[in-house]
């Protein structure tokens, strides 16, 4: 009862924070381990479980979601639906050990660039680049759709990070478009993650119910907030506290 009040608690956390901020993985992870799931294995389940809850924000956010940037929303999709596959399959032949040794620095690495984003972008703009081209988006895209096919904790803050590198400014239009994106990343992750043998099933239901429930109200949370400027800081310090966190452990 113990691990069940536990999972249920850190699904619906989990996608509460998927939906306003990312980086409910940062919760969801930890509890599988917790209750006796090997990383790996942790991870993929969080993957999978996460899906129910980035398709009911993005729901919630449909009304929000344009255009902006050098690519449309196909060439996104496409690139990441190429770049889950990639990460996806660089997951499945990664040790355990190694995995966990990696966690930390990716997630301080998402932190920095969602923090340094408005600043980096404000200079490129002062130099006369503007938002980034075709290229560079579309290479943006892509290495962050692999490091969300290898690993979910923090997809959400790369994906806010990429987006405002790339010319993004509606932070509201963002969180839709972030949690569309992160569902199908999982979606094509997490049919590898089956295919391999990671899923553990029991734990992965009782996330996915609760993600869900936690999504939809996250997303309508969001989309209340007027400030989005404290929106983002928010985000800045949830990523810095799970980064600090995972450092530790």
């Amino acid at each position: 009862m113990t691990d069940l009040l536990l999972l249920c608690l850190a699904g619906g956390a989990a996608g509460l924070l998927n939906a306003v901020a990312g980086g409910g993985t940062f919760l969801s992870l930890p509890a599988l381990i917790y209750v006796g799931v090997p990383p790996v294995a942790a991870n993929a389940t969080a993957t999978l479980s996460a899906l129910p809850g980035y398709l009911s924000s993005a729901w919630a956010f449909r009304g929000d979601m344009k255009t902006e940037g050098a690519l449309g929303l196909r060439a996104i999709l496409g690139l990441a639906a190429l770049g889950s596959i990639l990460g996806a399959l660089l997951l499945i032949v990664t040790p355990g050990e190694t995995f966990l040794w990696i966690v930390p620095w990716l997630l301080l690495l998402a932190t920095l660039l969602f923090a340094c984003g408005p600043f980096l972008l404000k200079a490129l703009r002062q130099r006369g680049g503007g938002a980034a081209g075709p290229v560079v988006s579309a290479t943006a895209i892509l290495a962050v759709s692999i490091y969300g096919g290898y690993f979910n904790g923090g997809l959400g803050i790369m994906l806010l990070a990429a987006f405002s590198l790339l010319g993004h400014t509606d932070l509201h239009g963002m969180n839709g478009l972030k949690n569309l994106l992160s569902a199908v990343l999982s979606l094509i992750s997490a049919g590898a993650f089956v295919w391999a043998g990671l899923i553990a099933w029991e734990q992965a239901l009782i996330l996915a119910v609760s993600a869900t429930a936690g999504g939809y109200a996250g997303a309508r949370l969001s989309r209340r907030i007027v400030r989005t400027d404290l929106l983002r800081w928010f985000i800045t310090l949830v990523g810095a506290a799970m980064t600090i966190a995972f450092f530790v452990l």
